[in-house]
């Protein structure tokens, strides 16, 4: 049979079974091989690939691993292409950046570049529904929390606010950058910060901006809906500056008992 993934070899420095996974994500670029396609059986995968049984089977489990494959056994199981979910994703790379701490600052620093850009382009496609899922997340921020279990599901809706917006993107990395600085700041912020007094001011501006940001999606204001998200995330900013400082100040006297 005709070697599909020829001239598509990686290094040979690599272990061989990577070289197999390397080449198979190249072949899927460069031949545009959607989720869904089988690939070949192990027995062809051998001969292709020149190696034994044990190396298919390895590389094969890395693709799963990955989330590029799903491996179904039987006389008509093999290895089908899968869209990787975006819960993996961000998983696997929030489980790297727990380790490099970063900060609210940090993630507000990239936050106002996206989320500007990110708003603009779905104003066009927002749909009733989903300016009424909008409408509904701001109204649960509208009244004082009465517990720390009311403040954290008004945080979260809050984030959830900006996440109804990254998936009605169709730019793929704005989409999944604002997705994932959403989840990355339910990670490394609110779980840290909701335990400090309540940030009545932060909370009133975040409805504010949301209740105008509303307006102007229905009026299709593609211009005060950037103007507005960026002062928005300008405002985040500041607020979560605040918060950083207080937290450091809140160590501090901790490890001086």
């Amino acid at each position: 049979m005709s070697n599909p993934f020829e001239g598509l070899a990686s290094p040979k420095k690599m272990k061989r079974s990577d070289q197999i996974v390397e080449s198979v994500k190249r072949w899927v670029v460069v031949q545009d091989i959607q989720p869904g396609y089988r690939l070949p059986n192990e027995k062809a995968l051998m001969e292709l690939f020149e190696c034994s049984k044990g190396t298919v089977r390895e590389a094969l489990k890395s693709l799963e691993v990955q989330g590029l494959v799903t491996l179904k056994t039987g006389p008509n199981g093999g290895a089908i292409l899968a869209q990787v979910p975006f819960s993996l994703a961000s998983q696997l790379l929030r489980n790297y950046l727990h380790f490099q701490n970063p900060t609210g600052p940090d993630i507000y620093r990239l936050r106002k570049l996206v989320e500007p850009e990110l708003a603009a382009l779905v104003v066009e496609d927002l749909t009733e529904e989903d300016l009424d899922k909008l409408e509904a997340l701001t109204e649960q921020c509208a009244l004082p929390p009465k517990n720390l279990d009311e403040r954290l599901a008004q945080r979260i809706a809050e984030l959830d606010f900006h996440s109804v917006l990254a998936e009605r993107c169709k730019d793929p990395l704005l989409a999944f950058i604002g997705q994932f600085l959403n989840d990355l700041i339910k990670d490394l912020v609110i779980y840290k910060k909701v335990q400090l007094p309540e940030q009545q001011d932060f909370s009133r501006d975040n409805l504010h901006y949301h209740r105008e940001l509303i307006k102007a999606f229905r009026a299709k204001d593609t211009a005060k809906v950037h103007q507005l998200m960026s002062e928005h995330m300008a405002s985040a900013e500041r607020f979560n500056i605040e918060l950083e400082g207080q937290l450091s100040k809140g160590f501090l006297s901790a490890t001086e008992l």
